[in-house]
């Protein structure tokens, strides 16, 4: 399956991603950027490598190994990736933090390199991130507006909050320890693992009827 931590820079999701690492058997860790991003990355490059990193997936999936990446692909564009319905289970943890942390971070990780309206570009996005978080219904176009074209948007978009495969875990690491953060991030990553070997629905999956999931005979 995969399991998904997104959020806007400087929540702590690679951070927290690689610590947990030690802790996990079968389960692969990757930075979606960790393959390289173009000096002006845009909407279409992300659903592109978000397809690349599904596909990803799905090759550990058949070597019975969950992938576990940090990246900002939120839930919508992960169910919207082509190749989606091939995954046994799709999960997603948004990490968080408060405004004015994600400002110290931004600046202390990257000094002198970002504009005031950059950061707040940054922040933006991490209260989109939310917004969507919530329900599907949250300003949709910020992320299918000048999409690439490969993206199945129709899978979700007809969706509310209620509906049972629209789940995002939040985690929130404002004030809080990196040990207590990766701790949270091991128990969510334990339990979507377990619910979905018991046959049990692990956060989105892929089991509503307009994403069809592969059967075990392939």
């Amino acid at each position: 399956m995969l399991l998904k931590l997104t959020g806007s820079s400087c929540s702590g999701k690679s951070t927290l991603a690689f610590c947990v690492s030690g802790r996990l058997q079968q389960v692969a860790v990757h930075d979606f950027d960790e393959v390289g991003v173009p000096e002006r990355p845009d909407r279409h490059w992300r659903h592109r490598m978000t397809e690349w990193w599904v596909r990803r997936a799905q090759e550990y999936q058949d070597r019975g190994i969950d992938l576990l990446l940090s990246g900002q692909s939120p839930l919508g564009e992960v169910l919207a990736a082509p190749s989606a319905p091939q995954l046994d289970g799709i999960a997603v943890c948004l990490v968080d933090v408060a405004d004015e942390v994600r400002r110290d971070r931004l600046t202390a990780r990257d000094p002198g390199r970002w504009e005031a309206a950059e950061v707040e570009a940054f922040l933006g996005w991490a209260a989109w991130h939310r917004g969507h978080a919530r329900d599907p219904r949250h300003r949709p176009e910020a992320i299918i507006n000048d999409s690439w074209p490969g993206m199945a948007w129709h899978r979700w978009t007809g969706w509310t909050a209620e509906h049972p495969r629209w789940r995002t875990h939040l985690i929130d690491t404002t004030g809080q320890a990196v040990a207590h953060s990766v701790e949270q991030v091991e128990q969510w990553v334990t339990e979507q693992r377990k619910a979905h070997r018991s046959g049990r629905a692990a956060g989105p999956g892929t089991g509503d009827s307009s994403v069809t999931r592969r059967s075990s005979s392939g």
